[in-house]
This record gives structure tokens, sequence and C-alpha cells, in this order.
């Protein structure tokens, strides 16, 4: 078993150097390019696994039952509150990249390609939110901008995969495998030297088994969370079916547009508006940049039958705006999370609160899959609405 170091007591009088943003912004890009890495080559896994079109279902939410179960071990074990958290991201990072490296075998079955993606899956557990904590350690004031450059780094890596399969390196499947995994190495050990633990970090010193259920009995967390389950019903089903969804345009329409190259690019432009609202958000509040956010996603969900019936160049842009909305609320939501708790169990909140998410994740993707057989792939995207309605529902004003 790994044993990671206990923290050592740090010193609150300590200012972030200009630095430590930066690396934890890299680091976590470079990590969670692992996470869409077996969609990004789903054609060749298809051939090696001899699977159809429930492969694009089952590849992702291998990744994300993964990332639930580590997350729920976690936030059980309290990890990224108990020991050192630049530590635990490096430690994940190395055996998630090792993970992933499976998928480079000449022959592979279903549940050796299925294990692979849930261990890469169960260590982003250590990367993700635990690059969300190490961030609230640093910035006490203004964790809602640097959550939005964070966050807009992981979204940056889940489209790296595609753009990368998108280029000419992209004809070699191996080339993107290797090129995500050794980032991820290198993201974390660069993390791992370069980032020590944070001025505002407050350590647990015992296990508290009964910790999640005590967060959710905090009204500013109970809102915060639900509000992020409804975002997170609609993201990644929309971004693992937007290959879906371009494939569909260029049979009903007679065009060519790169599928890769395309999906690359929305999902990008959603790391952008992450960026751009976490700025936003140092005027605003979170809290109004997440609703609005979350409704703008919401009605694009509405309107998605009739995009298809557009021009290319509308398509593209509705597709685009959307892959911009869909994110841009997610890093206020960790933000209203992160704020609404004790310093001392930020790590363990946020932990729980991503876990949750991505259980409900599996949900709205498989519902997808399951429907994509039997409806025209143009109206697949309307069930993603109950996402956005739910959350803003439980979002509800902002409190006094």
């Amino acid at each position: 078993m790994v044993r990671f170091p206990r923290l050592p007591l740090c010193d609150n009088s300590l200012t972030p150097k200009p630095h430590i943003l930066p690396i934890i912004i890299i680091s976590q890009f470079a990590c969670t390019s692992l996470w869409f890495a077996g969609n990004a080559i789903v054609d060749e896994l298809t051939i090696k696994t001899g699977l159809g079109t429930e492969i694009i279902g089952y590849v992702l939410s291998s990744v994300q039952l993964g990332f639930i179960t580590g997350t729920l071990v976690f936030a059980i074990l309290m990890i990224a509150d108990r020991f050192s958290p630049s530590r635990v991201f490096m430690v994940c990072a190395l055996l998630a990249a090792a993970c992933n490296l499976v998928l480079l075998s000449e022959e592979i079955s279903k549940w050796t390609l299925l294990s692979a993606r849930f261990g890469t899956g169960f260590f982003l557990a250590g990367i993700y939110p635990v690059g969300m904590k190490i961030a609230a350690d640093y910035y006490e004031k203004g964790l809602g901008k640097a959550l939005g450059f964070l966050v807009g780094a992981l979204v940056f890596g889940t489209a790296l995969p595609y753009l990368v399969s998108g280029t000419d390196l992209g004809s070699n499947p191996d080339a993107v495998i290797k090129t995500v995994s050794m980032l991820s190495v290198l993201g974390g050990v660069l993390l791992w030297i370069s980032v020590p633990n944070g001025p505002f970090l407050k350590p647990s010193t015992e296990l508290q088994l009964d910790t999640g259920s005590q967060l959710f009995k905090i009204s500013g967390y109970r809102k915060a969370a639900f509000g992020y389950f409804g975002h997170m019903w609609e993201l990644y089903a929309f971004w693992a079916f937007t290959p879906l969804a371009i494939k569909t345009f260029n049979l009903l329409n007679s065009e060519t547009l790169s599928v890769p190259l395309w999906t690359g690019i929305i999902i990008f432009l959603g790391g952008l508006s992450c960026s751009i609202g976490g700025i936003i958000a140092q005027k605003t509040g979170s809290h109004k940049v997440a609703s609005r956010a979350l409704a703008l996603s919401g009605l694009l969900c509405l309107l998605s039958p009739l995009l298809f019936q557009l021009p290319t160049s509308i398509f593209l842009l509705g597709w685009c705006l959307w892959g911009m909305a869909v994110t841009a609320d997610s890093p206020q939501f960790s933000n209203l999370v992160a704020s609404s708790i004790p310093a001392e169990l930020k790590g363990t909140g946020l932990t729980l609160v991503n876990c949750i998410g991505f259980a409900i994740s599996i949900v709205s993707i498989q519902l997808l899959s399951y429907l994509s057989e039997s409806i025209n792939p143009k109206h697949l995207f309307l069930i993603l609405a109950i996402g956005p309605l739910l959350g803003l529902v439980s979002l509800g004003r902002k409190s006094s």
C-alpha cells in the first residue's frame, strides 16, 4: 500500500508565490488529459475489442465509475485533508498513467479495456479534486478566479486527446496514448517538486467517518452541491456524444467536418469559458456566473434539434457556444462548495461532491447510449435539459 507522509503544520502568514497557480494549472492540464484518451481512439479500440457503437458509453462510463470509486474512497478516508496533497497528486498521476498505457496492448479484451479505464478513473480522483484542494490551500480570497483557471486546465486536458487525434500525429493511435501518459507523469512530478503545502492548509488530525452526512446539513453546501449535480447530468454526456452529433450533422447535410478536430475545439472552448467565468465571478460573484451558465446550457439543450437543420456555420457556432456554457459553471460551483464549509474539510467536501456528481454522469451517459440505438440522434440531447433545470431549482437564489 502506498503511504503518504503526514502533513506538516503550515505558516498562515505566507502568500502565494507567482509560480504557484501556473504550476497547478499546467499539472492539472497534463494529468487530466488521460480522461478522454480512450474515447479519442475509440475506432481503434473497437477493432481491438470487437465491440460496436456501445463502446462509446462503456469506455467513458468505466472511467467515471473508477473516478466515483476513487473519490468515495478518498472522501471516506479523508486522504486530501490528512496527507500532503501534492504527494497524493504525484503518486496518483503516475499510477493513472500506468493504467492508461494498458491501451497500447496489441490485443485487448472488453474487460481488460474496462479495467484499465476504471483504474485510470480511480487515480484521477487523486488529481482533479486534489488539485482544487491545493488551490484552496493557497487562495483563500479569489478562489473562484483560481478555480476558473484550474477547471479550465482540466477541460483543456480533456480536449487534448481529440486535438492530437485530429492531427497527423493522430493517425497513430498509440501516439495519442503515449503522449497523454507522458504528460501525466511530467505533470505529477512537476507539481510535487514545485508546490509545497499551502499557507491556508488546515490538516485534519483524525478520521471522521460521518463527515459526509454532516456536510450536507450545511445549507450553502447542500444548495451548491445539488446545483453541481444538475450540471454533471449534462456535462460529460454532452462531451461523450458530441462526436455522434457531428457525425449525424455530416450525414444529414452531406458535410465532411472532422469529428475529432471539432470535438476537441468544442471541448477546448469550454476551458476558455471556465477562465473567463472565473474573472467575471470576481466582480459578480460565483452564484450569478453559475446560474446564468446553467440556464444558457439548458436552453441550448432544448434548441439542439434545430441546430442540425441550420447551415454548417450556425451549427458549429451553436455547438461551440454550448461547449462554453456547459463548463463555465463548474469552477464556480466548486468555489461555492469550498467557501461554504470549514477549511479543514475542504478536500473531503470537494471530493464527496465530485463522487456523487460523476455517479450521476454515468446514468446520463448510459441513458443516452441506450437511447441512441432507438431514437433519432438529433433528438438525443433534449434529455440533458433535465440537469440544468433541476440544478437551477436546487441552486435557488443567492442567500443574503
